[in-house]
């Protein structure tokens, strides 16, 4: 509503109407906010617990992967890798918190049937193997958090310049066209009540 709006009754009840709206909107823009802060903090501990366990289980799996090159020889230990089959049982859906889509990965950490024959191997290659198939769940679940943190890092910025265009802007705008209205409304109502008054005063002379 433009801020020269003629103050009339109608325009008041408007402007009044807008400026509950303004202070409503702006109390959900500072609930959301703060959810969404709240959510936020929760998925920066965990990533922060699961780096540490992905940086202690990466230097477990290529110590083992340095033993077993050692006993079997890298050659020997590439060709097993690759034919370790595609992953294909990562599931990405999503879920809403706030209006914000984070995604929800699903990982079907089942037992891996090794591709290698027991007998020309060594144990070494089996411990390699699971501290491996660890950090990929870790890595899984470490992106999932990260996407989540950072998706929800950009909605909070959007609802914070929202909350506070309301807060500085819109609900000052709206107030201080509340007051202008109402105070010209109140200073017609005296004009009207003098010239009611002087023109009873004229009828009794």
């Amino acid at each position: 509503m433009n801020i020269n709006t003629f103050p009339t009754k109608g325009n008041l009840i408007a402007s009044k109407n807008s400026l509950a709206l303004a202070r409503q909107g702006y109390g959900l823009m500072d609930k959301k906010r703060n959810i969404l802060i709240r959510e936020l903090m929760g998925l920066i501990d965990e990533a922060k617990e699961i780096q540490k366990q992905i940086d202690t289980t990466f230097s477990a799996a290529y110590k083992a992967l340095m033993y077993v090159n050692i006993e079997l020889g890298i050659d020997f230990v590439s060709d097993i890798a690759g034919s370790v089959p595609i992953e294909d049982s990562v599931q990405i859906k999503t879920r809403s918190v706030m209006g914000t889509e984070i995604p929800l990965v699903r990982y079907d950490d089942k037992p891996i049937t090794p591709t290698y024959a027991y007998y020309s191997t060594r144990e070494s290659l089996d411990k390699a193997r699971d501290r491996f198939n660890e950090v990929k769940r870790l890595t899984v679940k470490l992106s999932m958090i990260e996407n989540s943190a950072y998706r929800l890092a950009s909605n909070i910025k959007k609802t914070q310049k929202r909350a506070n265009a309301l807060k500085n802007i819109t609900i000052p705008t709206y107030d201080s066209l509340v007051k202008n209205i109402t105070n010209a409304l109140e200073e017609k109502d005296r004009e009207e009540f003098t010239r009611l008054k002087v023109i009873k005063s004229w009828k009794e002379a």
